[in-house]
């Protein structure tokens, strides 16, 4: 898949939605329904009369969980005469979770907000939602009961201190400050949200979606909002009961990283390779010593190399993944010299495109997914200024090739003197190739090759991260090959 080429013009530190903020927003309003005959009509019209600058389209996704109190046969009629709502029914009840992962499926506007068919929330404060994401460029805004406001209705006591609760306990183990973790209102970019897998299918939804919308670093803002609160008896369906499966759900979605759909880049797989933290800085210390001034990372992913590297004169991240390109839009925000383009590695015009203005251009675990990585090398040449680095990393021996290479979207793994000849070939001059990370070899080996896993499970990457530290200073003493090239290479004056 090919995302496009990053101009030089077009480099940019902020998200696209601040830009599209100048024209409005395409909204997507997501609306779990089940059994609420009573409500629901009078609840969807309210958000139908939205009128507002930063709303420029606005589509109404109304998923019926299978409603058996005649509230179905109130939105069908609703839907056919209103062409903005799409209506999607459930033959068999699966809650609010489930309702909500239905309708991300079918969005289609920039942001999605979750809008309960009821009058606790008011769609009145939904434009004062969408403001972070035009002047800030968040990725996320939830509608908060707590926050300070002009005024605020009293409410319940014992509901509250519940919700606080759980809040504070999420905000332990995320590290967020939010005063709402359990709010129902909540936007969210189209894209972050459709690459996150949801696997909730009641109100664990919300806990699921914070955790994991924190993991994946993105910058969530609040926005106080109004709160009108009823009754079981007026038809209030949470309880002390889901309170007690958020507190566990809170301690399931802390161990586990389940935080990308499956994709043609391998993201999945590689999100979790990064999240092998003293690898990371590893690998980042053995090239630090190379990189200059200005630098262009292709396939900076989600910037724990770049992390590492900045502040420099100029830090260009370039990645054609959606999912990276989001993040690190997000990440330059305050970063007046990191800057971000959309950059398909396998085209000429990408490179093309940077100009000759970088002294260290990083390719690490790029150059093995190009269908021609010598073509691409020639490319980088042209990027670098008289005396400039490429640095190369990128996996040793093809008779290891194997299941977790298949899922990075490899196409075939690398012997030192290919490497040497291609970078030589290629116009650069004293290539200096060196193995690295002997350690994970037999980790590698035994799930690649012999269990055919195409993911690592967090044990065994926690476990490796944690043996680093003593076992790295001892590379030299395993017999066998890196898992790893790194190349260093210099372009003539």
């Amino acid at each position: 898949m090919s995302i496009g080429v990053g101009k030089p013009e077009a480099l940019t530190g902020t998200s696209p939605l601040v830009n599209a903020s100048e024209r409005g927003f395409r909204l997507t309003v997501l609306v779990p329904v089940y059994n609420e005959r009573h409500v629901a009509e009078a609840a969807i019209r309210r958000v139908l009369s939205l009128s507002d600058p930063l709303i420029r389209d606005l589509q109404v996704i109304v998923v019926d969980d299978c409603s058996t109190d005649g509230t179905s046969e109130v939105l069908t009629k609703l839907a056919a005469e209103e062409p903005r709502i799409q209506l999607i029914r459930h033959e068999k009840n699966k809650g609010k979770g489930a309702a909500v992962r239905t309708a991300i499926a079918a969005a289609t506007g920039d942001i999605c907000l979750i809008q309960d068919a009821d009058f606790e929330y008011n769609p009145t404060d939904i434009p004062s939602l969408l403001i972070p994401f035009a002047e800030e460029g968040a990725d996320a805004v939830f509608g908060s009961r707590y926050m300070s406001a002009q005024y605020r209705r009293a409410l319940m006591y014992r509901h509250t201190l519940m919700n606080k609760g759980l809040t504070a306990l999420s905000n332990w183990f995320t590290d967020l400050h939010l005063t709402d973790m359990e709010t129902g209102y909540k936007a969210i970019n189209t894209v972050l949200l459709k690459s996150i897998p949801i696997r909730s299918n009641d109100f664990r939804f919300e806990v699921e979606i914070t955790f994991k919308l924190a993991k994946r670093g993105a910058r969530i803002f609040e926005v106080p909002i109004r709160y009108l609160p009823r009754t079981r008896a007026e038809g209030k369906k949470i309880g002390a009961k889901d309170g007690f499966r958020a507190l566990f759900a809170m301690f399931h979605w802390a161990l586990i990283d389940d935080l990308f759909q499956k994709d043609d880049y391998g993201t999945r797989l590689v999100s979790e390779l990064e999240k092998a933290r003293r690898f990371t800085l590893w690998l980042g210390n053995t090239i630090r010593p190379h990189v200059g001034d200005s630098v262009l990372e292709v396939g900076a992913g989600v910037a724990s190399i770049t992390n590492q590297f900045i502040p420099r004169d100029l830090y260009v991240t370039a990645e054609s993944n959606p999912h990276y390109l989001r993040f690190l839009q997000s990440y330059a925000m305050g970063k007046p010299y990191v800057r971000v383009a959309e950059f398909d590695p396998a085209r000429e015009e990408s490179y093309r495109a940077m100009g000759a203005r970088f002294d260290t251009v990083l390719m690490l675990n790029v150059l093995d997914t190009l269908p021609d990585p010598e073509a691409a090398l020639v490319w980088v040449w042209n990027c670098l200024k008289p005396g400039g680095r490429i640095i190369i990393q990128v996996p040793q021996g093809q008779s290891r090739f194997g299941t977790l290479d298949e899922e990075r979207g490899r196409k075939k793994r690398f012997a030192a003197d290919e490497l040497t000849f291609m970078l030589s070939r290629s116009g650069f001059r004293s290539p200096t190739i060196f193995d690295f990370n002997r350690l994970s070899v037999p980790g590698w080996q035994l799930n690649n090759r012999v269990l055919k896993r195409r993911r690592f499970s967090r044990i065994q990457l926690k476990f490796m991260d944690t043996i680093l530290p003593l076992f790295r200073h001892l590379e030299w003493i395993w017999p066998w090959r890196g898992l790893s090239l790194i190349g260093i290479a210099i372009k003539d004056n």
